[in-house]
């Protein structure tokens, strides 16, 4: 296992590099001037020239990339041209934010997906499976944001059940940072009132990513499980009368978590890269509100820092998910 984990290791460096080139050239190719930006609608030629010299926009782009590349090695992401700090500080004041959210958001998918894509392999074709197969399309044809307004409207607007936008009330002081999550934050303050006031400014957005999230996994999660459940050691238990729930829930649902396992991982490092709209609509201090508003200002040095961050993300999870893998099946480490 280990020999495994290295190996997936070294194969993660050149692709975040490939990651790491392609977004600075996409960044430096498009038809818009950073310096110019920065500098305002009313600034003169010398000006923006000025702050491209300082920028160092005016070399060209092998010298400009062997620069930022010195940069990113010392931990150096640059300084936002929105929020006129350095992007790494941005990146840690907000990440905890998406954290908390994509975390909070595959509790629910995961608890609910895995059992009920093993209830509609079981009862396959049946009118249990056909009514979650119904729910499951319906879920992964609605767009996100639309399932944003909708659950504003009824939930916050007509209801008055959860907060409208935001990660917590004005009027209340952050928790004292632990872990950066407001809901275990403000436990470990011993504030719990505090802590579900945070869960529920958590729980719209989090019901918003995990529809069609859900959705997914149901379906993954039926087919392996039909298709397990097709196998001869299976026949063999139903044979000589192994009870059905332990069959199911301990040999067939591990047996069927492979395929599963590899979509819960995209959809980790989905939650932290594809949430954009999710945050901007709900006022999400995260990773994607701080995203979309760099690429609506023309900001590159954020956008460039938190793709790298997000892929480095999206790394480690498929490495946690092939070593979950290689336990739920060590043949797929041996054959690596």
């Amino acid at each position: 296992m280990f020999a495994f984990v290295v190996k997936r290791l070294l194969l993660t460096v050149p692709v975040l590099f490939g990651l790491l080139v392609l977004m600075f050239v996409l960044t430096r190719i498009v038809p818009i001037d950073p310096a110019a930006v920065l500098a305002g609608e009313t600034a003169t030629p010398e000006q923006v020239s000025s702050i491209r010299t300082e920028l160092g926009l005016d070399k060209s782009l092998p010298v400009q990339f062997v620069r930022y590349l010195r940069q990113v090695a010392q931990g150096d992401f640059g300084t936002s041209l929105y929020t006129h700090r350095e992007v790494a500080t941005d990146l840690l004041q907000r990440l905890p934010a998406t954290i908390e959210l994509a975390c909070f958001t595959m509790l629910i998918s995961v608890g609910l997906g895995i059992p009920l894509g093993i209830i509609a392999a079981v009862h396959r074709n049946g009118w249990t499976d056909q009514t979650l197969r119904f729910f499951s399309i319906m879920g992964l044809a609605m767009a996100s944001f639309w399932i944003a307004i909708i659950l504003q409207l009824v939930f916050s607007l007509e209801l008055g059940l959860l907060p409208l936008r935001g990660r917590m009330a004005d009027t209340i002081t952050p928790p004292e940072f632990f872990t950066g999550l407001y809901v275990i934050d403000y436990l470990l303050s011993g504030r719990p009132a505090d802590s579900l006031r945070a869960l529920s400014h958590l729980l719209l957005p989090a019901i918003t990513l995990a529809l069609p999230a859900t959705a997914t996994i149901v379906r993954f999660t039926r087919s392996s499980a039909i298709e397990t459940l097709q196998r001869d050691f299976v026949m063999w238990e139903r044979a000589v009368g192994y009870p059905r729930a332990i069959m199911i829930w301990k040999y067939v649902l591990r047996s069927s978590m492979s395929a599963t396992l590899t979509q819960i991982g995209l959809l980790f490092g989905l939650f932290l890269s594809g949430s954009v709209v999710v945050e901007a609509v709900f006022a999400w201090p995260g990773l994607g509100d701080y995203l979309f508003n760099a690429v609506i200002l023309s900001d590159y040095q954020p956008v460039i820092a938190t793709t790298l961050l997000v892929g480095t993300v999206y790394a480690a999870v498929n490495i946690v998910v092939d070593m979950l893998q290689g336990w739920l099946d060590p043949r797929v480490t041996e054959l690596d």
